[in-house]
């Protein structure tokens, strides 16, 4: 049988299995919801595992928290060579209001070359990509040096508790590079925005609303900080400027709580205010620094108050990431997308955080691409394209054959 048709049988056969493994994935709903029971990423993680071990692809499950495994998948070519990564997640965001959705959000129906339901975009579709291309190397006994690993870990979406697990354990040491599969629309990203979650806390004393002078209002005070804040934000955005592939950095006051505890009454001071800082930044941002100016503000508006007491909490920071065009990981990914689709690719940047950021950390060289639209995440009616589905999984499958059988 000639090449081609070779080639188009597998694609064909490929296809059609990575649409039907999304199908499975997305009707077993892993949305987090603690103390619900099955409300984690267990159940689907069980079926991804007994998946691979279907296709003899060794296999690791490591309980995370109890009921968030962690699933590892080996592929040992039994020759010396590089080893690369394949990351995607198990967990899903929240579905939102049922009655909202055109169809069952875990139902995974297929309409007009699109395919809707929870995680559909973010990333089980991406996930079944990974896995289809790995099976399709196996099935058509590819040959390549080194390994392959899967890494499917819990907890992307929260404080990303599976990667951080995953590489405590060891599992990204001697890792030569790794691709992040979450929906870009197959565009290569070679950078994403750090992420710092923080808590500022001002504290006050409780007084009557008519006599405010008898109390500390912890409101005003905190209304000085956010304005400092927005100041702030403004320098860096005229310091740096616009990233090419990341855009402008941002700080950015997503809750505002005030009291923290106790119910509100319009004719009381509260005495305590609470706000959460969504921090996004690009480089050249010092992330130490950044904390620094915040206590510095901290520290300035103290100077004028007497009663003024704020203190900050540090919950989650992600340092943003760069990757070189010219890593091999990089380069195995752009040249699969140009030879797979015969267009040129496309460089740009991931908008938030992924499992990525701590595996850079780690010293491991990153590269994100996958199938969906990048603005469809979180949304209601999530979606991916089919085609594109199947685009993904034949990139996958070629960027890991060129990694793999390098010079």
């Amino acid at each position: 049988m000639p090449t081609q048709e070779i080639d188009i049988k597998r694609r064909q056969r490929d296809r059609q299995e990575v649409i039907e493994l999304t199908q499975k994935l997305v009707r077993i709903p892993s949305v987090y919801r603690p103390g619900v029971e099955g409300g984690n990423e267990e159940k689907v993680a069980l079926f991804v595992s007994q998946y691979l071990r279907d296709l003899d692809i060794e296999v690791h499950v490591e309980e995370v928290e109890p009921g968030r495994p962690n699933v590892i998948g080996i592929i040992d070519s039994g020759k010396p060579g590089p080893t690369l990564l394949f990351e995607g997640h198990t967990d899903v965001v929240t579905e939102g209001d049922h009655e909202a959705w055109d169809d069952d959000p875990f139902g995974a129906v297929i309409k007009d070359g699109r395919m809707y339901g929870r995680g559909t975009n973010d990333t089980k579709g991406n996930l079944a990509c990974m896995i289809t291309a790995t099976h399709s190397l196996l099935r058509d006994k590819e040959e390549w040096s080194g390994k392959i690993i899967l890494c499917i870990p819990c907890d992307e979406e929260g404080l990303m508790i599976g990667i951080k697990h995953f590489i405590k354990n060891g599992w990204a040491n001697n890792v030569d590079g790794a691709i992040i599969c979450e929906p870009e629309e197959n565009q290569v990203c070679i950078a994403q925005k750090g992420a710092m979650r923080m808590i500022i806390r001002v504290y006050g004393k409780m007084a009557h609303g008519a006599m405010p002078l008898s109390g500390v209002n912890p409101n005003t005070r905190m209304a000085k900080i956010i304005c400092e804040l927005d100041q702030y934000e403004q320098r860096e955005k005229e310091r740096l400027g616009c990233h090419p592939m990341l855009g402008w950095p941002s700080i950015t006051p997503t809750i505002v709580q005030s009291p923290v505890k106790g119910e509100a009454q319009i004719n009381v001071v509260p005495d305590q205010c609470m706000t959460a800082l969504d921090i996004r930044t690009v480089p050249g941002q010092d992330h130490e620094e950044m904390v620094e100016e915040i206590q510095y503000i901290f520290d300035r508006l103290a100077k004028n108050d007497s009663d003024f007491k704020a203190e900050l909490e540090v919950l989650e920071d992600r340092p943003w990431t760069e990757t070189s065009k010219e890593e091999p990981v990089v380069k195995a990914i752009a040249e699969a997308y140009k030879e797979v689709t015969g267009k040129e690719p496309v460089y740009n940047g991931v908008p938030g955080a992924t499992d990525g950021t701590f595996l850079h950390l780690a010293g491991v060289p990153i590269v994100t691409t996958g199938a969906g639209d990048r603005e469809v995440p979180h949304q209601i009616n999530e979606y991916v394209d089919v085609d594109e589905l199947a685009e993904t999984t034949e990139i996958y499958r070629t960027a890991a054959l060129r990694f793999l059988n390098k010079k």
